[in-house]
């Protein structure tokens, strides 16, 4: 099953974090959160990971739509997309598949939120193919 949709990049890893985030505010997302895996696992493990981020991504109007519908909508948000380099160099970016997300509540009145939602982010991925060279692997 194929949970998120991607594109891949080559570029500077740092630039196309920071072009990702600018692409989601576009869309009027913010990132709540953001997550250095490769930081966390070297200072909590001590084992080296390749590059990868992850951002909690929140559309305030959208998620209040959707927690209005499904109260327990909260334990899927926010909205991940992540950021991370591969081994031959390229750079992956990736965000959860949102209606494979709420297909997980089993409620038709989130459907036309998860299609806005998949709406954005695909308009995200493609700006990010945009600003960068694209590779075949997405």
């Amino acid at each position: 099953m194929d949970y998120t949709i991607q594109t891949a990049v080559t570029g500077e890893f740092d630039d196309v974090v920071d072009t990702t985030i600018a692409a989601l505010k576009d869309e009027g997302f913010g990132v709540l959160c953001d997550i250095d895996i490769q930081a966390t696992l070297k200072e909590k493990l001590g084992e080296e990971f390749r590059q990868y981020r992850i951002l909690g991504a929140c559309n305030p109007p959208l998620a209040y739509e959707g927690l209005t519908e499904e109260i327990e909508l909260g334990a899927l948000l926010p909205c991940n997309v992540i950021v991370y380099e591969t081994d031959d160099g390229d750079i992956i970016v990736s965000a959860v598949d949102p209606q494979q997300l709420v297909g997980i509540a089993d409620n038709d009145e989130l459907d036309s939120i998860a299609t806005e939602v998949t709406e954005s982010f695909e308009r995200v991925l493609s700006a990010v193919g945009d600003e960068y060279e694209s590779t075949p692997e997405a």
